[in-house]
């Protein structure tokens, strides 16, 4: 059972705990690295440890991501106008023809709304986004690239 009148008590403030010389009665080692190593132990080093301030352990590899380049379906109305005035969407009878892939998109997503049908050729594409597309007529054309 601890007690107030215990020998750390009455030696508080003692520095040595009546043990002498500073650093005695000292159990363990005083960690790994020595002391003066940078300086007056430095030959030591060279001689006899010269891995002895290298590093040890795992590197941690690079994580590489993929950047995915993705387009809303809200951008679609714009974006074939623009296009039909350059010539590089293709009018058909009825919907026109969106190839997103030669475009530089990877996905197409859900956000916003489509007015016109449109025939779309992506590489991946969200549920809302087909969704979306087939609630306004178009078509959603899968490419496997």
């Amino acid at each position: 059972m601890p007690h107030k009148l215990r020998k750390v008590r009455k030696k508080r403030g003692s520095r040595t705990h009546g043990f002498g010389q500073v650093g005695q009665h000292r159990k363990g080692s005083k960690g790994e690295r020595k002391a003066g190593r940078h300086k007056g132990g430095w030959t030591y080093v060279i001689a006899k440890e010269p891995d002895y301030f290298q590093k040890k352990g795992f590197n941690s590899m690079p994580v590489v991501k993929l950047k995915t380049s993705v387009i809303n379906v809200g951008e679609l109305d714009e974006l074939s106008e623009t296009l039909a005035e350059r010539q590089k969407a293709k009018e058909g009878t009825r919907k026109t023809l969106l190839d997103l892939n030669t475009l530089g998109y990877h996905k197409l997503l859900g956000k916003g709304r489509v007015t016109k049908p449109l025939r779309v050729k992506i590489a991946a594409h969200s549920a809302t986004a087909a969704r979306k597309i087939e609630a306004a007529g178009g078509k959603i054309l899968k490419d496997e690239n």
